[in-house]
């Protein structure tokens, strides 16, 4: 069976790769041979001309900020309430997680009017603070577990030897966490890279668009006459980046997972 998903999955993307190296007649002539000239016109093809390069620009700004933040945030909130008990902290938990069952769609129309009041309509800030918004959620249940589980004698002796509140979490027990912190980032950066419905609706200046964006619309703009070549070598450079996370911290995020449920 595990042979079996992996043919699944490895056929389509090793087709995918193969065909971004062929003409359109090639593909419609011979789908499953190999191209007869292997060149990156396809890529530069697609890279300048049809402005996916720009697009992946916006799209590392916007997914590194918002990956950054939400981790730093999703961590700090998430060892406060795992770590300490005070008035409604147990309703911010549940509050936290009511955001996991929360639809995208259904706050795309108030996130509208709230950016174009705030004036961040349409702009790399605003949707990097909406990615932060709707990750941290996750971040926070993810994180929770693990600082649940670190022992508190740690933290005393930390406290004894001189360290405050924020030397104790930044030098002391974020460390601690780091598996946890591994698997939830490559969780995140998976999400917010793949995000589509989001940036469609709060971010159509096109100057401003994000891979997503800019993969449908080059398939949209060619009409009937599709170049095949350059829209399999877009969808290559937007699947690389994500294959490439996935393989170089595939053992941090299975060592993270095992140990959150063992915590």
């Amino acid at each position: 069976m595990l042979a079996l998903w992996s043919l699944m999955v490895l056929v389509p993307l090793a087709w995918t790769v193969m065909s971004s190296f062929k003409t359109s007649t090639e593909i419609f002539a011979s789908p499953f041979s190999l191209p007869e000239h292997w060149s990156f016109t396809n890529y530069v093809s697609a890279w300048s001309t049809a402005g996916i390069g720009s697009y992946f620009l916006n799209t590392v700004i916007v997914v590194g900020c918002a990956l950054v933040i939400v981790m730093v945030l999703g961590a700090m909130c998430a060892y406060v309430l795992a770590r300490y008990v005070f008035p409604g902290s147990r309703a911010i938990y549940y509050l936290m997680l009511a955001g996991l069952t929360f639809p995208i769609f259904l706050a795309v129309v108030p996130l509208f009017f709230i950016l174009k009041n705030i004036g961040l309509l349409n702009t790399l800030p605003g949707l990097i603070i909406v990615y932060v918004a709707f990750a941290l959620p996750f971040t926070v249940f993810f994180l929770f577990s693990f600082f649940k589980a670190l022992p508190n004698e740690i933290a005393e002796a930390a406290q004894i030897d001189g360290a405050g509140e924020w030397r104790t979490f930044f030098q002391v027990m974020l460390p601690m966490a780091k598996p946890g912190m591994a698997s939830v980032a490559i969780f995140n950066f998976l999400g917010l890279w793949n995000q589509y419905l989001i940036p469609v609706a709060i971010n159509t200046t096109e100057k401003n668009w994000v891979l997503s964006q800019g993969i449908v619309a080059f398939a949209n703009n060619m009409g009937y006459a599709v170049n095949f070549g350059s829209l399999f070598a877009a969808a290559v450079i937007v699947v690389l980046p994500v294959l490439v996370a996935y393989v170089f911290f595939q053992r941090q995020l299975q060592g993270s997972v095992s140990a959150g449920t063992l915590k």
